[in-house]
């Protein structure tokens, strides 16, 4: 346990790999003269220290083994650093799918998307019904009428004059002739258009 712990810890990049430097030693004597550190006990800390910088060393030409022999297995395998990451794409949205808060996010989002096209239905056949009663106004059916009237009045028109006239002449005169018509009748039934918008 100690050594995968102690390997962690390497390859992290926390252990300085280099010896000490003059700077450190200095340091390391400035110390000495507050410790009570006898020659023999410093000979075997310093004969502890190069084991541990040994092993060390050695450990990470294992770890850089082990990855190496990790890497040729996932290559054999055909597993790429791509389906990698695919796969922990894949899992991860899994993941998120089944988190509560995906659920409750979407079903909030269904029921406002339900709601919103309620909205739009409910719009769409009141302004169908709206359009409805406006044909059926007198308003509406007085201008169909006029409509009609000035077509026939172009028809007859076109017709009698047996093609003597552009059709410009014809359509300007129908419009005159319909407005002379009613035109009392125009400017009441505006103002009671103006009354239902």
């Amino acid at each position: 346990m100690f050594i995968l712990c102690l390997i962690v810890y390497l390859s992290s990049g926390l252990l300085d790999p280099e010896p000490l430097t003059e700077v450190d030693e200095e340091m390391v004597s400035e110390v000495d003269l507050y410790n009570t550190v006898t020659d023999e006990e410093r000979e075997e800390i310093l004969s502890e220290l190069t084991k541990l910088e040994e092993e060390i060393s050695t450990l990470r030409q294992v770890l850089a083994s082990k990855e190496k022999h990790h890497s040729d297995l996932k290559a054999k395998l055909g597993i790429t650093p791509l389906s990698e990451l695919k796969q922990n794409f894949n899992r991860s949205w899994y993941d998120m799918q089944t988190s509560t808060a995906y659920k409750k996010t979407s079903e909030t989002l269904s029921t406002a998307g339900q709601k919103t096209s309620a909205a739009f239905t409910t719009l769409g056949t009141a302004i169908s019904r709206k359009f409805g009663d406006m044909r059926n106004s007198p308003s509406f059916k007085s201008f169909e009428e006029k409509v009609e009237s000035t077509v026939s009045n172009i028809k007859t028109k076109v017709g009698s004059q047996g093609g003597g006239g552009s059709f410009e002449e014809v359509l300007s005169s129908a419009a005159h002739a319909s407005a002379q018509e009613t035109p009392s009748n125009n400017l009441s039934e505006s103002s009671d258009h103006e009354r239902t918008c």
